[in-house]
């Protein structure tokens, strides 16, 4: 972990439950080459953690902010903080 990188933190709302929204910001953030985790909250809606460096998180949630094809995102609350690096890869919880 370099002294640059960032933690992501994301709470995506919409249609992001059983169409592979998961599983495609996992492989989104595989490519970018960021750690952390994707998943499923109890009120419908998925939360993102995400770290890395400030170019590839920007990456990821402009990906957030559309998805996967069969998701409709209505909103998208982000906000950004320095990384933990306690995160070893990218997974769906």
């Amino acid at each position: 972990m370099t002294g640059s990188e960032m933690r992501l933190q994301a709470v995506i709302k919409g249609e992001v439950q059983g169409v592979g929204f998961r599983w495609a910001v996992q492989s989104q953030a595989g490519r970018l080459g960021l750690t952390g985790y994707a998943e499923n909250l109890p009120d419908g809606s998925v939360r993102v953690e995400a770290e890395g460096p400030p170019d590839r998180l920007d990456q990821l949630e402009a990906f957030l902010h559309r998805g996967p094809r069969w998701a409709e995102v209505a909103s998208l609350d982000s906000q950004r903080g320095p990384a933990t690096g306690e995160f070893h890869q990218f997974e769906a919880r």
